[in-house]
């Protein structure tokens, strides 16, 4: 585990666990690309979670056990971005790395200014392309 990985599992929040009495769940048969089998298998899910009436569905692999964790996950960050808001670990997620990224961004700028100005201040017999 690398240290920046460490410290951003320990500020996330800990998952609210859901409960199998509050979901209903469907298994359907799935749609779009992918050919005759996904088409005939019923390896899609659908889950709602009854409470608050949020409906996933999920299709993305021909397993329906690996549909099935991907929705509950899927259904688990919505339900968590709806209760906690900005604190859901959907959006502190977004928030780190959106740091990141500009943290990134203004190194990049800093290498880029800090280069011009070195070609400015020893533009003289430098040896680089001359444009006339």
């Amino acid at each position: 585990i690398h240290t920046s990985r460490a410290h951003l599992a320990k500020t996330l929040p800990p998952r609210t666990p859901l409960l199998d009495s509050d979901l209903a769940e469907n298994f359907l048969k799935g749609s779009g690309p992918g050919g005759q089998k996904i088409n005939k298998t019923s390896s899609a899910v659908q889950l709602k979670h009854i409470p608050t009436g949020i409906v996933v569905k999920y299709q993305d692999t021909r397993s329906r056990e690996i549909n099935r964790k991907m929705a509950r996950r899927i259904l688990q960050d919505r339900i968590e971005e709806l209760e906690l808001g900005e604190e859901a670990r959907t959006r502190v997620r977004a928030r780190e790395k959106s740091k990141k990224k500009a943290s990134a961004t203004k190194k990049t700028r800093r290498k880029y200014r800090a280069l011009e100005e070195g070609k400015n201040a020893g533009g003289e017999g430098g040896g680089g392309d001359v444009v006339e």
